[in-house]
């Protein structure tokens, strides 16, 4: 027996029973008719809209057998009673209506109350989920549990990973997977399933599928609040590999400096021997050779002693910019002047725009960079091509390139060349070098808030770019 039929009896016997012990205790048809519309009322506050029409109906059968002229039959022979029964039976329906109404706006008051309720109390437990954990297990758990839903289920796309909690079928596994890929967000009512996509700044970050009594508003915020916490938990990871690169750069450059520091002892010691060998003289040509290769090779571990010393105070921000206003034009007259370039000097090309372009920067740290440049055009530059220096002001920048002909830089190499180590495929063992020059000056040039690039064209050939803000402009 349904809900409906046998709350409907239980009141119709209450009916039933009053219209007795109204007729027998003769109660006039007001006092009737009253308590009969109380009933009525409270049926429908308790019950439901149908239990108290039916109700209504079953109060004006026993008014019109018991109380209205003729008893004992249902017939009505005075107009005015009629106009009675009919009024009481439309402001016993409207009375039903509006109390059914009231009834389920207090329901769903009451429903939405408790799920912001546990809304609350979801979003409290999200604020304390372990970052270093993925989301999801976590996530589908809290679901269930606050919710009492009877399935849940939550792909998140960043990691490739679907979980699930609760009661599915065989054949539902991916269930939210396929949600995800079909991009659809919808409710089945029929089930009691709510599929919802999950939506970060970036665009779809997972999806969310839950089974069971829950508002399909509700449902909205909780895909929400499950896109807030897969975003924190990339935000985590991103800072947490940040923080160790950080700290791997740290003890990288601490290892370099302790390095550079130990060497140089040992190096100056080798060099201090060979070039006294080479001046006390005396020697045949294969010992000149062996000393004179002695020399060379300590002069040039020397130099790289220097620049992984120098790269560790940079990457350390120790190191103490001595800025001042250096003229560009005497600054590359003297870097060509100090370096044993000779094999390229007679190739070099100087062109600056204003003889009087001066550059607000550390004269050593610019200098270095320069040589490293120009050492990089004679290494890699076609035999007996030009190796052209310019330098010019672009609004408040001074612009210095390096530029040559010869051996081109692949596209996906462009950036990566100016980290520490890194050399391209294609010249590891065509020319030597240590992948640390360009790094130092990559890292010269951010300390002066500055920026460098490289351009490499097949026909246009390479040009290494400088960039740094200028200093004032002096007259001559």
């Amino acid at each position: 027996m349904s809900r409906v039929l046998w709350q409907s009896l239980i009141a119709w016997a209450v009916i039933a029973l009053l219209a007795y012990l109204g007729f027998i205790l003769r109660v006039n048809l007001m006092t009737i008719t009253s308590l009969y519309l109380l009933i009525v009322v409270a049926v429908a506050s308790f019950c439901g809209f149908w239990q108290a029409s039916l109700t209504s109906l079953m109060a004006v059968a026993c008014l019109d057998y018991l109380f209205l002229p003729p008893l004992f039959r249902f017939n009505i022979t005075d107009p005015q009673d009629s106009v009675a029964l009919v009024t009481f039976e439309v402001t016993a329906l409207v009375i039903s209506r509006l109390s059914t109404k009231e009834l389920r706006s207090a329901r769903e008051a009451i429903f939405h109350r408790t799920g912001m309720e546990k809304l609350y109390e979801l979003s409290r437990h999200a604020l304390l989920m372990d970052l270093r954990e993925p989301p999801g297990p976590q996530i589908v758990v809290l679901i269930h549990r606050i919710f009492d839903a009877q399935a849940v289920a939550l792909f998140d796309k960043n990691l490739g990973r679907q979980d699930r909690m609760g009661d599915w079928d065989a054949g539902e596994q991916d269930f939210a997977q396929r949600c995800y890929q079909s991009d659809v967000a919808q409710d089945d009512r029929e089930t009691d399933t709510s599929q919802r996509i999950l939506q970060s700044v970036s665009g779809p970050v997972g999806a969310l599928v839950v089974r069971g009594k829950v508002s399909p508003l509700v449902v909205d915020a909780l895909a929400s609040l499950a896109a807030i916490a897969i975003d924190r938990h990339q935000s985590f990871e991103k800072e947490e590999k940040a923080e160790a690169a950080r700290r791997g750069e740290q003890m990288r450059a601490a290892v370099m400096d302790s390095l550079g520091h130990e060497l140089k002892t040992p190096l100056t010691t080798v060099q201090t021997a060979s070039s006294g060998l080479l001046e006390l003289g005396g020697l045949t040509e294969s010992q000149h050779d062996l000393a004179k290769l002695i020399d060379d090779e300590a002069l040039r571990l020397n130099e790289l002693c220097r620049k992984l010393l120098l790269t560790a105070k940079l990457e350390a921000e120790q190191i103490g910019l001595e800025k001042g206003n250096a003229n560009v034009q005497e600054l590359i007259s003297d870097v060509l002047a100090s370096r044993p370039v000779e094999e390229v000097k007679d190739r070099i090309e100087v062109a600056v725009s204003d003889p009087s372009l001066t550059i607000s920067a550390d004269r050593g740290l610019l200098a270095m960079i320069l040589t490293q440049y120009i050492d990089n055009a004679g290494k890699y530059s076609a035999s007996g091509s030009p190796i052209k220096i310019a330098a010019e002001l672009s609004g408040t920048e001074v612009v210095v390139s390096v530029h040559n002909f010869g051996s081109t830089i692949r596209s996906e190499d462009r950036e990566r060349i100016f980290d520490r180590f890194y050399r391209a495929l294609d010249m590891k063992d065509s020319v030597p070098g240590t992948g640390i020059g360009l790094s130092v000056v990559r890292k010269a040039a951010e300390a002066h808030h500055g920026h460098v690039w490289v351009v490499s064209e097949a026909e246009a050939g390479t040009t290494f770019f400088l960039s740094l803000p200028a200093g004032t402009r002096r007259t001559v």
